[in-house]
């Protein structure tokens, strides 16, 4: 058992987290490099990188897919997950922050926090994820690290407890002083490793400086870092080090390194500072799972009883890998484990280590490891997987809504079928793509989280061998929201063909939600006096006010924004059951809808565009013509930011207008910002 725990200590499972174009996959290229796991330097612009495998990721030069690699760095293993950093793709961000212990946030030197980097960092914040960050691209020109992690105190609201400062600037960056051990490390063109040596004494005083404000940020944060200061005017390199890995591990600073990994430049101290202040299995909180209706602890121990999360499904014409991250217990090839979620037993065939697109077979996984399965036939992600002999549910991680619709057909008739299963395993894969037929049209609906999603879906079918597909031009989600309320609606079901008769009788008042249209959710109370309607018959008229949300009046797109309050009613002796009322509920809830005043709601979403100065008179313009509301710009470095709320409808096709507007050199992201008001012309199908 102490051998198991030991080298359960010696684990870091973590995910490189930034926004698009910030570094992650050059920063796990590097760290592969530097642990000896890959022999030659992989470049994004070359394709050749070990986690951008996939033909998309090579041919658009961004991570699509959260890809898994294992390596080994100072006697620990480190498990790393490269996630994307486009927004689209947040949702494998999600899943993957589900499973880790710790992270690395990735930041562009010249852009500091970009829209999407603040993006996955409130993601890892809702998990109790511990990070530290690397401030990447100091080679570049216009890099400044200052503010850069000015950036980092302002928007993102850690406390920045910056380790290093940096040796050079711009093109002539070539190392960096480790504040903590006050020692240099340089490194020379190649690949050689850093030349250890004394601060420069060009440096010395600055570094003295910054060594003595990261001394004070962390007293001040740090009851035992505070008790010897006081005593002693300074903190030694062990309690420094101490301090900064418990302040890590708590969420309340966040340690702050530099370098560039473009010119592997910075990444070993890198490594050093992820096994020093990132979490073992050890010291993050036991999982907790529910079983028969109790909330149940399971320890990270491999001698407990096996639990593990789903975090991942690969589905290919080879075959089926099941991505897990094994939480307690140990398992072993040819085992038996339980999906709690189907009821249904699964034997594992094979255990694989994870290196992107290539593995390597082992015979057992124990707590704390991210490992494949082979022979798992239906779990999917967010699915457990435990003993048998102890069962437990574990809190799967929450989906994302889709946004974006498109219809697809295969462009020929006789491959319908094979489309339909070419679908199935793209939804089986990623589970906020969505596949529904519409029950009107007939057509085959495939919904996601935008249109770069929903393009990379398409062509990965053609990829795979799938049938051609054609796609029309992608609707978004509507919603339909209540503006004006009725009060005291009276619905009367009654049924009665032979036998034991239908009968419910319910009276409703049906409001908006908030004072404002486009509040969204669903509330319902019931105000019944002298047990009128009886308590289990008012939980299925809620019920069935719930079965009526799915298709409103205006054009059968989703209700939100309502309050059902059921203030009257009465009841037959014999006929009156469950059943009716859930009935009542469905059926007169839409009626009432009916009588009210409705109004349609579109999704909109957060923009943030960066372009050259000259251009920004051009793109407010243009975003005004889509119905942009601007929020606000900011000038920095002769680019400008530009933010503005959008409709989602009017965003499609805004990438190729914006890079014809820019000459190619604007970029710009978008994430959900809810809903809003459509105009009146807006399309009610």
């Amino acid at each position: 058992m102490r051998t198991s725990l030991t080298t359960l200590a010696a684990v870091r499972n973590l995910g490189i987290l930034a926004h698009v174009d910030a570094g992650k996959t050059t920063v796990t290229e590097r760290i592969l490099y530097a642990t000896g796991t890959t022999h030659k330097r992989g470049e994004v612009h070359d394709g050749t990188t070990v986690t951008d495998f996939d033909p998309q990721e090579r041919d658009r030069g961004i991570t699509i897919f959260a890809a898994a690699v294992s390596c080994a760095w100072d006697g620990h293993r480190v498990n790393l997950i490269d996630t994307p950093g486009h927004i689209d793709f947040a949702d494998e961000v999600e899943r993957s922050l589900r499973v880790l212990d710790g992270a690395i946030a990735v930041f562009d030197a010249v852009a500091g926090v970009e829209p999407q980097s603040e993006s996955v960092w409130r993601q890892a914040d809702r998990h109790g994820v511990p990070r530290i960050a690397f401030v990447n691209k100091l080679d570049r020109a216009g890099a400044d690290l200052d503010r850069a992690v000015d950036s980092i105190r302002e928007r993102l609201h850690p406390a920045p407890l910056v380790v290093q400062l940096p040796i050079g600037a711009e093109d002539g960056f070539r190392g960096v002083v480790d504040l903590v051990r006050m020692r240099s490390l340089v490194w020379a063109d190649g690949d050689g490793a850093a030349v250890e040596g004394p601060v420069p004494e060009e440096l010395r005083d600055e570094a003295v400086r910054r060594r003595r404000g990261l001394e004070e940020t962390a007293a001040e944060l740090h009851p035992a870092a505070l008790e010897e200061f006081c005593d002693r005017e300074a903190l030694s390199a062990a309690t420094l080090a101490a301090t900064l890995r418990d302040l890590t591990r708590s969420g309340d600073g966040v340690v702050v390194l530099c370098g560039s990994a473009y010119r592997n430049r910075g990444i070993e101290p890198l490594l050093d500072a992820v096994v020093a202040y990132l979490p073992s299995p050890l010291d993050v909180p036991g999982v907790r799972g529910v079983h028969e209706g109790a909330e149940q602890p399971r320890a990270a121990d491999p001698e407990a009883p096996f639990a593990g999360l789903v975090f991942k499904v690969n589905v290919s014409a080879t075959g089926r890998l099941t991505y897990v991250r094994v939480y307690s217990g140990t398992i072993e090839k040819g085992d038996t484990v339980w999906d709690p979620g189907t009821g249904r037993t699964e034997r594992v065939a094979r255990i694989l280590r994870v290196m992107a697109d290539r593995h390597a077979q082992l015979d057992r996984a124990v707590a704390g490891d991210i490992v494949a399965l082979a022979g798992v036939k239906s779990a999917r992600a967010g699915s457990t997987l435990c003993d048998p002999a102890a069962p437990l549910l574990l809190e799967p991680p929450v989906a994302a809504e889709p946004v974006v619709s498109v219809a697809a057909e295969a462009r020929r008739g006789t491959d319908t079928g094979r489309l339909a299963t070419a679908l199935a395993r793209l939804a089986e894969e990623d589970p906020s793509l969505v596949v529904r037929t519409d029950a009107e049209t007939g057509q085959t609906v495939l919904s996601g989280m935008g249109e770069l999603h929903l393009e990379v879906a398409a062509e990965k079918i053609r990829r795979d061998g799938g049938p051609e597909v054609t796609v029309g031009r992608p609707r978004v989600a509507y919603r339909e929201t209540v503006v004006g309320a009725v009060h005291g609606f009276v619905f009367r079901h009654v049924k009665q063909d032979g036998g034991a008769g239908q009968f419910a009788h319910v009276v409703l008042d049906v409001e908006p939600l908030g004072p404002e249209a486009g509040a969204t959710g669903f509330e319902f109370r019931s105000a019944v006096v002298g047990g009128r309607v009886p308590q289990e018959y008012v939980r299925a008229v809620e019920a069935g006010c719930r079965d009526a949300l799915a298709e409103g009046p205006l054009g059968g797109h989703p209700v939100t924004g309502v309050r059902v309050t059921l203030t009257d009613g009465s009841t037959h002796v014999k006929d009156s059951s469950d059943t009716a009322f859930r009935t009542a509920g469905r059926l007169g809830l839409r009626a009432a809808l009916r009588a009210c005043a409705m109004a349609l709601l579109e999704p909109v979403a957060e923009v943030t565009v960066t372009v050259p100065e000259d251009a920004v008179g051009g793109v407010l313009g243009d975003l005004a013509a889509r119905r942009g509301r601007v929020g606000g710009s900011e000038t920095r470095g002769g680019a400008a930011t530009v933010t503005a709320t959008v409709p989602l409808a009017e965003l499609f096709g805004y990438a190729t207008r914006l890079r014809s507007r820019t000459q190619g050199r604007g970029t710009f992201t978008n994430r959900p910002a809810g809903y809003a008001p459509a105009p009146e012309s807006a399309p009610v199908r």
